[in-house]
């Protein structure tokens, strides 16, 4: 089984930054996609970003320009870095990662707190 472990989570002022780490472990070859998401209480659980293993990323419209994905096909570690927060992105950060023809897989969640 793989497990994901999440890691840089924090109280933070908005304008402020934060990164946050991923690191993949358990028995399998390798994770296609990787990604992050969030949720905030009351709130669907959405996508962030998303990194394939030949490092294609995509964004979510609100965070374009001011996160950064990236991912370590060695360590099989995905980072996310984070500028310029704002209060709206404050919630749980969930580590996220996909192979074909099998359940998707999910860290236990990070909290990012933004205060105004």
């Amino acid at each position: 089984q793989v497990q994901l472990v999440e890691s840089g989570g924090g109280l933070v002022q908005a304008g402020g930054s934060l990164r946050l780490s991923c690191a993949a472990s358990g028995t399998f070859f390798s994770i296609n996609t990787m990604g992050w998401y969030r949720q905030a209480p009351g709130k669907q659980r959405d996508v962030v970003a998303t990194v394939t293993s030949g490092g294609t990323t995509n964004y979510a419209d609100s965070v374009k320009g001011r996160f950064t994905i990236s991912r370590d096909n060695v360590k099989n570690t995905v980072y996310l870095q984070m500028h310029s927060l704002k209060p709206e992105d404050t919630a749980v950060y969930y580590c996220w990662g996909k192979r074909p023809s099998r359940p998707d897989y999910w860290g236990q969640g990070t909290q990012v707190t933004v205060s105004s």
